[in-house]
């Protein structure tokens, strides 16, 4: 047996028009998820993504290119001048570190020159 919901009121014109219009959701949903599960809508939406990405890279090109003469002219780092000094500083440290190993291998334990508090 139906519900009184599910079974609409002949004398309620809203009600009327919200199951047809819940029936005609339902059938464009169901056409749009056919079309978007379709071949032919993912070759066009592929062919789409990539005139997009073609015609985006010249564009992103230009734009980096622009802000890197901007940061020039306002003598501001860009990234490519902060990732180079990061890399310096990591091969600096790297030698610093084998610097100190080669002398704690190859020497006695370090002391200080002059004792604290002692007299020259």
């Amino acid at each position: 047996m139906s519900s009184p919901e599910a079974r609409p009121n002949p004398l309620d014109p809203l009600g009327l028009m919200k199951g047809l219009r819940d029936a005609g959701l339902e059938q464009w949903s169901k056409a749009m998820t056919d079309f978007v599960h379709s071949e032919a809508y993912a070759r066009a939406n592929g062919e789409f993504l990539e005139a997009w990405v073609g015609a985006a890279a010249p564009v992103r090109e230009a734009m980096q290119a622009a802000i890197v003469r901007a940061l020039a002219e306002w003598n501001l780092p860009s990234r490519d001048d902060v990732t180079r000094l990061a890399e310096r500083l990591t091969r600096i440290e790297m030698r610093l570190d084998d610097l100190d190993a080669k002398l704690d291998a190859g020497s006695a334990p370090r002391t200080p020159a002059h004792k604290p508090g002692a007299k020259r």
